[in-house]
């Protein structure tokens, strides 16, 4: 089950955090010209006002703004440095283009890659560090109720816990039905304090600033008069759907005909986000291809001399949207199975030839899929596609496995990362990897592929693959 993420809609958070940002990559630029010697001058302002300008927008695609309080301390100063070098990277180009750079030195150029970094990363760790503080002393939390104690109700305090700086302070649970019919609360969170009788009094009383429903829908009539009840109040009210106790692929807000509604089986990696992984995806695959070149050819002259049978296999796979795609590998078994019946390989399986053993031990028989990437048919990072009759066989036997299709397939993945990789003789075993592929999905940014693609290196060279 997926909890809840509480967050606000506003907060003077992300705005100040934005300041600080411009501030930070300003100053460093003036004490990189500084150190080095060099003039601050008009070009060097341009420049700066730039790669300020390349920092927010790359933030923006990275998701670093609207996750500031609800992401660990290291993944917000990877995502940070990660902005600066995308946003150096690109004030780099346009400084090349239009020749602007040869005003600036390389040391002053190294210094400043250097000082903004840190002045960026040591920003916001004050900033956090301040908030956090601020909402721990009680210095703008909003003292919030929850009405119900259902386990929509549980997931929502834990979360509220979970993320202490979210600024929301969860003073207990108000329902009426009795001990029996009563969700047991946890002993680490708020008590149940009394009925919704009670709750509406203490917001008329000004004791409470936020109130979350999570009465579920089918007590339509008692939400509406609750609502009604506390429209007559001051307090922020928000209705927490009981749909998200559902498996959710991605939820978010959005309208259809100017009509509210929420998306369920839903892709993150649409718009802008969807063209910075493309073109991500496009520059790595093109890069790696150049400079594996050597490992290519030597892979297909081994399979070509070591075995009877074509160098590249091309499977049939399950690829976006569910459509099907020929994917690329070199080819390590003495068979090409690609019909409606296909076994999963095993350790020590028979139909594995002495070259195939090493390439998919070493994981290289999976380079022809860069060029899947080229294509636009893979992903670098994504759900591992399975064979066409391995799709068909599990879709009927578990809940949402077709789901992993709303992003292209990948190279590598969540999945194969985190201890589900290689055979999946079982349905459990393929149960949990499916979980890590929706996990992905739901949680999906650029950030993450990096990381993703990082590991990757490390589990190729610790696992034996088959």
């Amino acid at each position: 089950m997926v909890p809840y993420q509480i967050r606000q809609t506003q907060s003077w958070l992300p705005t100040i955090t934005r300041i600080a940002d411009a501030v930070s990559i300003f100053a460093a630029a003036f004490a990189a010209q500084t150190i080095t010697g060099q003039d601050f001058h008009s070009a060097t302002w341009s420049t700066a006002t730039l790669a300020v300008l390349a920092f927010i927008l790359s933030g923006e695609l990275l998701g670093i703004y609207r996750e500031l309080r609800r992401s660990s301390n290291e993944y917000e100063l990877g995502m940070v440095l990660t902005s600066w070098l995308m946003s150096l990277a690109f004030t780099t180009l346009i400084g090349f283009v239009t020749r602007s750079s040869e005003t600036h030195s390389r040391l002053s150029g190294l210094a400043w890659l250097i000082l903004a970094g840190l002045m960026l990363m040591l920003a916001r760790m004050i900033l956090r560090g301040l908030a956090e503080i601020a909402y721990r002393r009680g210095i703008g939390v909003k003292r919030t109720a929850i009405a119900g104690t259902g386990e929509l109700a549980i997931h929502v305090a834990q979360n509220a816990k979970q993320f202490d700086g979210s600024g929301f302070k969860i003073v207990g649970f108000y329902d009426d039905r009795n001990e029996f019919r009563r969700t047991e609360v946890p002993g680490d969170l708020p008590a149940y304090i009394g009925k919704l009788d009670e709750l509406i009094a203490d917001a008329r009383n000004g004791k409470l600033d936020t109130v979350l429903i999570t009465l579920p829908m089918r007590a339509e009539k008692r939400i509406q008069e609750l609502l009604t009840a506390l429209a007559d109040t001051t307090a922020s009210t928000y209705i927490v759907p009981d749909f998200f106790v559902f498996e959710l692929l991605h939820s978010r807000w959005t309208e259809f005909g100017g009509l509210p509604v929420v998306s369920v089986f839903e892709t993150p990696i649409y718009g802008i986000d969807g063209w910075a992984k493309r073109a991500f995806d496009f520059v790595v695959a093109a890069l790696a291809i150049i400079l594996l070149s050597p490992v290519l050819i030597a892979c297909a002259i081994a399979v070509k001399i070591s075995s009877a049978g074509p160098v590249i296999f091309r499977q049939k796979r399950y690829g976006l949207d569910g459509k099907e795609i020929l994917v690329w590998k070199f080819r390590s078994m003495k068979t090409c199975d690609n019909g409606p019946v296909v076994l999963q390989a095993t350790r020590n399986d028979p139909r594995v030839t002495r070259v195939g053993s090493i390439l998919r031990r070493t994981s290289l028989d999976e380079l022809p899929q860069l060029f899947n990437v080229l294509m636009g048919t893979m992903s670098l990072v994504g759900p591992r596609p399975h064979a066409s009759a391995h799709n068909e066989q599990f879709r009927k036997i578990i809940r949402g496995y077709m789901m992993r299709h709303k992003v292209r397939p990948g190279i590598t993945g969540m999945a194969q990362v985190f201890g589900s990789r290689g055979e999946t003789d079982t349905v459990e075993k393929m149960e949990a990897r499916i979980a890590l592929d929706h996990r992905y999905i739901r949680d999906w940014s650029l950030w993450m592929d990096i990381r993703i693609i990082l590991r990757t290196f490390f589990v190729v060279l610790k696992h034996d693959a088959y």
